[in-house]
């Protein structure tokens, strides 16, 4: 027993005690088919105000093999998918929601990639059942924008199902920001991904913890977190803005001084205006500066390693 692979299986859980149960049942019966490999559970409960916890100490005296990490409070899912990691002792981690929807069969075929050589295996949602149309649009405007916002290639539909192997988890810990999206960490990492699509089942029991609100919050946050595009927006605004009232400002003085040829009929206050939108201008213009400073300090502030060494593919590291 003690020389087959271990592979660590994190699963957040918050209010599951419904449906955890049920997920535990079908993840068992996967994994009693790949006897080649030990399995640990970590089941992280994120501040269940339910009898989630309760449930999965009943579920821990059958099985041994899981642990249980119980949160002091709710800290949101990304924290307790972080803290799984943390403490996982596999040469895998794969990290998997526990309200069903991530469909277990699956991971026989995550670990055929791994054991291929592949560092990174993603679940990637190719449909969603009973996904509502303002989640399914909302989705992809997100991971448009923030490709293009944030500079990295997030696979559309990509979710935090997904397999990590032990060099990544450890680069991975070395992040430290607050503000976090567990894949976009792993994806900025650039260790090679393989992609399985999946077709996403609807929730069995229980509700969602997220909803609509916490969605959109998650992604301000994130789009905020790791990029620095919206420090600049003043300054390109600035860039727009000076530009025209200068040449407004020349067809102003230009009329006057030609003695209102084209019947403008130009009063006083237009002077004005086009001098506020000077100083408008301007003053975008200096509080785009002071963005500049603040991606430096936010940069600097995350603290993630300088570079990342993909040891399985170097020579002599």
């Amino acid at each position: 027993m003690t020389d087959k692979t271990l592979i660590s299986i994190v699963i957040p859980a918050y209010n599951e005690a419904v449906g955890i149960e049920h997920f535990y049942n079908s993840l068992s019966k996967v994994l009693a088919n790949l006897k080649d490999y030990r399995f640990e559970l970590i089941i992280v409960d994120d501040g269940s105000r339910d009898k989630t916890a309760s449930v999965v100490r009943e579920l821990a005296k059958k099985n041994p093999n899981i642990r249980f990490v119980c949160l002091s409070r709710n800290f949101g899912k990304e924290a307790a998918t972080t803290a799984g990691i943390q403490v996982a002792r596999g040469n895998a981690i794969i990290t998997i929601d526990a309200d069903g929807q991530h469909p277990v069969e699956l991971i026989p075929t995550f670990i055929e990639h791994w054991r291929s050589g592949k560092k990174v295996i993603i679940g990637v949602r190719s449909s969603n059942e009973k996904e509502g149309f303002t989640k399914r649009v909302g989705s992809r405007w997100f991971y448009r924008m923030f490709n293009r916002v944030a500079g990295l290639k997030v696979i559309p539909g990509s979710t935090d199902y997904r397999l990590i192997d032990r060099a990544v988890q450890t680069e991975f810990l070395r992040m430290s920001e607050h503000n976090r999206i567990t894949r976009v960490l792993i994806d900025w990492l650039g260790y090679e991904r393989e992609l399985i699509e999946f077709k996403a089942r609807a929730r069995e029991h229980g509700v969602a913890s997220y909803d609509n609100k916490k969605l959109v919050q998650l992604a301000i946050d994130s789009l905020i977190s790791h990029s620095s595009s919206p420090l600049y927006f003043a300054s390109y605004l600035g860039i727009l803005i000076l530009p025209l009232s200068f040449v407004l400002g020349i067809a102003l003085v230009g009329d006057a001084l030609l003695g209102d040829p084209l019947n403008w009929n130009i009063s006083g206050s237009a002077y004005v205006i086009v001098l506020m939108l000077a100083l408008v201008g301007v003053l975008l213009i200096s509080q785009g500066i002071i963005g500049l400073y603040l991606s430096q300090i936010q940069t600097e502030a995350k603290n993630r390693p300088l570079f990342v060494i993909d040891e399985s593919r170097s020579i002599d590291a």
